[in-house]
């Protein structure tokens, strides 16, 4: 069976990153096998895994709950954050270039946790969550502190339409001077969705502008839903 790094290497990333900076987000299909699959979901009750548990109607960011990752990350998670990172991170220097952005991300995801460390940022913000039923997640951004990678990405680890449904993936995109487009998503388990974390550039007559974007998990129906964020830069709690 072919192991993370293989399967990473082994995409058309010229493809994934043109579409991922058309569009502020794109799906990897078959990133993730079933076996992994399904140790993350049954890793989810592990003791000394996680540093915090959020339950979301306590602080109204919908209805479901989700658990981050403590420092040292299963490698699994470290391989997919740094081999992603290094093939995404040309895309989101050029968005810094295309909006006059006086910013640049290092090439490595290694450089990238120094500079979140450097501000005091050195929590891990891989999570993993879970939703049941009417369950959803309200639109939003993972930004967590003054140093920020402006691209993020979530793994589904359930069938859509098997184990649950509703539970779509949504992504909002703003509109100048008008209202918000609703992008409705729905990977299947073992799908990597790139995305933005809270903006992209968009080409208009007169040289690019900035759109704000937010994401979030429209209400299961049925069943039970869970996926893996992974977000690359740190928190400070």
């Amino acid at each position: 069976m072919e192991n993370i790094e293989t399967r990473l290497d082994a995409q058309d990333w010229q493809t994934i990153t043109t579409e991922l900076h058309d569009k502020g987000f794109v799906i990897v299909r078959n990133i993730l096998n079933m076996t992994e699959c399904n140790t993350l979901i049954a890793e989810y009750q592990a003791d000394g895994a996680y540093r915090k548990t959020i339950h979301m109607e306590r602080y109204r960011f919908g209805k479901g709950e989700y658990k981050y990752f403590q420092y040292p990350l299963p490698k699994l998670i470290t391989t997919m954050r740094e081999k992603v990172y290094a093939k995404i991170a040309p895309v989101a220097n050029l968005w810094m270039q295309e909006l006059n952005i006086d910013k640049q991300f290092p090439d490595t995801h290694i450089a990238m946790k120094r500079l979140c460390w450097k501000q005091g940022q050195e929590k891990s913000t891989v999570l993993i969550l879970k939703y049941g039923k009417d369950g959803f997640n309200t639109l939003h951004q993972d930004l967590y502190g003054e140093i920020f990678f402006p691209m993020q990405m979530v793994f589904m680890l359930d069938q859509i339409d098997k184990d649950y449904t509703g539970g779509e993936f949504v992504i909002t995109e703003q509109i100048p001077r008008s209202q918000s487009k609703a992008n409705v998503l729905k990977p299947d388990r073992g799908d990597m969705v790139i995305f933005t974390t809270n903006f992209r550039p968009v080409k208009g007559t007169k040289g690019y502008y900035r759109v704000n974007m937010k994401h979030g998990v429209s209400p299961l129906h049925n069943g039970n839903r869970h996926s893996l964020g992974i977000i690359f830069h740190d928190a400070k709690s």
